[in-house]
C-alpha cells in the first residue's frame, strides 16, 4: 500500500514536461549512448587521418571497457545518493583506499576474510554517513568531505603512508591468485570479471530504482522531500540506504583497483568521486535529485571512458584531461540547470 502510494506521489511530483528544453531532454534520455557513438566515430576519423593509432583495435576497446567497468561500479552506488537529492558522497575515494588496504592486510588470514574485512570497513563508513546525513541532516558535501579527510588521516596514521603488497602479507599461491583475479580474471579470455560485476550492479540498480517501493520513495525524496515526509515515507531511512549503497559499490571498486595495481595505498580511489559525479550528470541524472536512471549513468561512464581514451591517444596530459572534464561538467550542469529552471525548479 505504501509502495503504491509512494509511486503515485512520486509520479505526481515528477509530472512536469521535459520537452521545454530539447538539448537537456536529449542528454537526459537515451541520447547519452548517441553521444558515445559520436565519440567512437570521432576516434575512427582521427585514426583514419593518422592523428591517433589503434583506437579501433579490439585490445583498445577491451581497455576502454575495463576502465568503464571500474568507474561504473563506483558510479552505480553514487547515483543513489544523487537521486536522493544529496548531490554526492565525497568520501568515496578514501573508502576505496581503506577497503583496499584492509583487504591486503587481512590476506594473511585468507581471501574470504580479506574481502569480508574490506566490506565491513566500507559499510561501516557508509553507515556513519547514513546516520549523520540521513538522521542528523548534516550537509552531505561538507560531512562526506570531512569523512574523507578523517579516513585519510586514519590511513596515514596506521600505515604511515606505506604501500603494502599482497605478497608481503601472504605467500599462499591460491590466496594471491584469487586476489589478483578480482581484476584480471576473464571469461572466455575476453570479458573481465569487473565487467560482469558492473552488469549485475547495473541491472540490480535499475530494477531497485525503477521497479520497487524503495525506488519510488527515493524518487519522491529526491524531487520533493517535504512531500515525501507528508506521505509517511521514512526519509531518514531512505537517504541512509542510499549512502550505504554508495559505500558498498565504493568498496567493490576499491577491491578491484587494489587488485589491478597489486598494492594497497592511500591514493587508490583518488579522483573517483569527481569522475563518478561527472558520469552521473552527463548520464542525465540531475543533481537536484529525483530524475535519471542507472542505465543513463552507465552511459555517462562509457562516454567518459571513450573521451579519456581518445585524449590519452592524442597525448593530452593528465592535468589537461582534468581541465577538459571539468569544463564538460560545468557545461552539462549549466544545461541541466537551465532545463530545470524552465520547468519551475532552480535547485539544480
Amino acid at each position: 500500500m505504501m509502495g503504491n502510494l509512494s509511486a503515485k506521489a512520486a509520479s505526481a511530483a515528477d509530472g512536469r514536461s521535459v520537452g521545454s528544453n530539447r538539448l537537456g531532454g536529449f542528454v537526459n534520455q537515451a541520447g547519452i549512448y548517441g553521444i558515445a557513438f559520436l565519440f567512437i566515430a570521432l576516434g575512427a576519423v582521427l585514426q583514419s587521418f593518422g592523428v591517433i593509432n589503434n583506437f579501433m583495435s579490439a585490445q583498445n576497446f577491451l581497455n576502454i571497457i575495463d576502465a568503464v567497468a571500474l568507474l561504473g561500479i563506483v558510479t552505480v552506488g553514487m547515483a543513489f545518493v544523487t537521486y536522493s537529492g544529496h548531490y554526492a558522497d565525497m568520501s568515496v575515494p578514501t573508502t576505496m583506499a581503506l577497503a583496499g588496504i584492509v583487504s591486503v592486510e587481512i590476506l594473511k588470514y585468507g581471501f574470504v576474510p580479506a574481502v569480508a574485512a574490506a566490506l565491513a570497513v566500507g559499510l561501516a563508513i557508509g553507515a556513519i554517513n547514513a546516520i549523520v546525513v540521513g538522521r542528523l541532516k548534516a550537509n552531505p558535501i561538507i560531512w562526506t568531505l570531512a569523512m574523507n579527510y578523517v579516513t585519510m588521516g586514519v590511513i596515514r596514521f596506521v600505515w604511515v603512508n606505506k604501500q603494502i603488497y599482497p605478497d608481503m602479507k601472504t605467500d599462499d599461491a591460491l590466496t594471491l591468485a584469487l586476489f589478483d583475479n578480482i581484476f584480471r580474471f576473464r571469461f572466455f579470455d575476453l570479458i573481465g570479471l569487473p565487467v560482469l560485476v558492473l552488469v549485475i550492479l547495473m541491472v540490480a540498480g535499475q530494477f531497485l530504482l525503477m521497479r520497487t517501493a524503495y525506488g519510488a520513495q527515493l524518487k519522491l525524496t529526491g524531487s520533493a522531500r517535504k512531500a515525501a515526509k507528508f506521505s509517511g515515507i521514512n526519509v531518514e531511512r531512505v537517504v541512509g540506504i542510499a549512502f550505504i549503497l554508495a559505500a558498498f559499490t565504493a568498496t567493490i571498486g576499491g577491491l578491484t583497483v587494489t587488485s589491478l595495481s597489486r598494492v594497497g595505498a592511500w591514493y587508490n580511489g583518488a579522483g573517483y568521486d569527481f569522475k563518478a559525479v561527472t558520469a552521473i550528470v552527463i548520464g542525465g541524472m540531475t543533481l537536484a535529485g529525483g530524475r535519471g536512471s542507472i542505465i543513463g549513468v552507465i552511459g555517462g561512464a562509457f562516454v567518459i571512458g571513450l573521451m579519456n581514451n581518445i585524449m590519452t591517444l592524442l597525448g593530452i596530459g593528465t592535468f589537461s584531461q582534468d581541465m577538459i572534464r571539468g569544463a564538460i561538467f560545468i557545461a552539462v550542469v549549466g544545461i541541466n540547470a537551465k532545463s530545470l529552471r524552465s520547468l519551475g525548479r532552480d535547485d539544480a
